[in-house]
């Protein structure tokens, strides 16, 4: 196969997804990058599992604790409910990890990674953190339109943005602004009084502490408001409408969605043509993905190799190239911490800026410790930084235990898969086939300088180690 070939295979798997699995090395020989996004594509529309954090024993503590208000409950009580959530969303963390490691649905989950980053929310209530994920991945692929109101309407955001303290005569302008700003149409289209009159259909959205959408009617400010030139009596689902007839919404969301799948640096006539096509489609979020992917500018040279894996990209992607089982899921939240991206946890409602600000001599070091973690080679003895507005009571001791590192990932891996791939290449060809597989960089690593840290005291260790070094470079890094 020719080696253009290859990158352009390697350049769709990462990007609409999670990057090659092991088992799929051989197919990149076998199939276009048109075929393997018509397959990515059809199996990810099917039906959505539905993840799940909670268990019977926070059922039943909300159940009896459901009619008092939180500083009508005892320290013990509230201490309770905090741990079984903060449990909760580590195990949907995990559950959600689990997916875009191990499901056929890659290219679902990985828009549903970039939806959770667009629509970033920060709640310690694991009932509306699954909700909400749930609603992210089941319209990933859908419509946005139909996306942007099930989000709007989640109880998840409509807390985290204070809309619960929106009422009539006291309108709280938090989600309408976010609303327009960063789900919509992008700061500067729209005016401070836009976002007023707004803010106030927007009145009486709510939700119940268990997730369900509430509209308070005796909060909701039936009056004439004027919003975009556009005047009426109108409610919420009234606002969103009008944002998505914005030719301006299209250009945001796909200008967005292009620097996620394709180049930091948007092409502003390429980036148009997709936005008028996807305000065409009436927000088909899967057409645009098609014309994104299936297009010419996509495989153009200066967009391959040229992204930094985020921290979730990376962590997924060695666990697909080398299939493992870990004796504690959760161990790699400490991971996601140090690294700067911790799943239900984004930085601010602007969600993780992504780029070059993955990387900084502390992060850099770290991501090329990683694959020797999981081969239990080195040790976690980086402490996470302690920002508890951020973890919102998920803190970690100030010193961690001795080896903690090492304890708590414990991984458990299986070559089996790699020995087959490469069963018919000669020994001397192995680094350079390897290589292939693993980088998306077009220009070659220093083989001397890597088989320095190599084992060759057998076929087996070479691959294994071969394997665990090149993840360890800084090409590796960049998708």
């Amino acid at each position: 196969m020719a080696d253009k070939d290859l990158l352009q295979n390697k350049h769709l798997l990462w990007r609409a997804g999670f990057g090659p699995a092991v088992e799929q090395l051989d197919d990149l020989s076998k199939f276009t990058p048109q075929q393997f996004y018509k397959k990515m594509a059809s199996l990810s529309a099917k039906k959505t599992n539905y993840l799940q954090g909670t268990d019977k024993a926070l059922d039943d503590l909300y159940a009896e604790n459901i009619g008092k208000r939180a500083a009508d409950r005892t320290a013990e009580e509230r201490r309770e409910i905090q741990r079984l959530q903060t449990d909760a969303i580590k195990k949907l963390n995990a559950l959600w990890m689990g997916e875009m490691i191990n499901s056929e649905q890659q290219l679902k989950e990985k828009m549903a990674l970039f939806w959770h980053g667009h629509f970033a929310c920060r709640s310690t209530n694991a009932f509306y953190q699954q909700q909400l994920l749930h609603i992210i991945r089941d319209n990933a692929l859908g419509n946005f339109g139909d996306l942007l109101k099930a989000v709007s309407q989640s109880p998840a955001m409509l807390t985290f943005l204070n809309n619960q303290q929106n009422r009539k005569g006291r309108p709280n302008e938090n989600f309408a602004r976010e609303v327009m700003e960063l789900f919509t149409m992008g700061r500067g289209n729209y005016t401070e009084k836009d976002i007023k009159e707004a803010a106030r259909a927007f009145t009486g959205w709510s939700g119940t502490p268990q997730g369900e959408f509430v509209f308070r009617k005796t909060q909701h400010d039936t009056g004439e408001k004027t919003i975009l030139g556009q005047s009426g009596n109108f409610n919420g689902y009234d606002v969103l409408n009008i944002l998505l007839e914005q030719k301006q919404t299209a250009l945001y969301i796909t200008q967005k969605i292009y620097r996620f799948l394709v180049n930091g640096t948007i092409d502003a006539k390429e980036t148009q043509r997709l936005a008028d096509n996807f305000f065409k489609s009436k927000y088909d979020i899967g057409a645009l993905l098609k014309d994104i992917f299936t297009g010419t500018t996509f495989y153009d040279q200066k967009n391959m190799g040229t992204l930094i894996k985020s921290p979730i990209e990376l962590l997924a992607g060695i666990q697909r190239m080398i299939p493992m089982q870990l004796e504690d899921d959760t161990a790699l939240l400490t991971i996601q911490r140090i690294l700067g991206q911790l799943l239900f946890y984004p930085p601010n409602v602007a969600g993780w800026p992504g780029g070059k600000t993955w990387i900084d001599s502390s992060t850099l070091m770290m991501r090329l410790r990683v694959p020797q973690l999981f081969t239990d080679a080195d040790e976690l003895n980086v402490t996470p930084k302690d920002d508890d507005d951020q973890m919102m009571g998920m803190k970690v001791p100030a010193k961690p235990k001795k080896n903690l590192g090492t304890k708590a990932i414990n991984a458990s891996m299986s070559w089996d898969e790699h020995y087959k791939q490469l069963k018919k290449i000669k020994r001397e060809e192995l680094l350079t086939t390897i290589a292939q597989h693993l980088l998306q960089t077009s220009g070659n690593i220093n083989n001397t300088t890597l088989e320095k840290y190599i084992d060759d005291s057998s076929r087996e260790a070479f691959i294994k180690s071969a394997t665990i070094q090149i993840m360890s470079t800084p090409e590796y890094q960049l998708c």
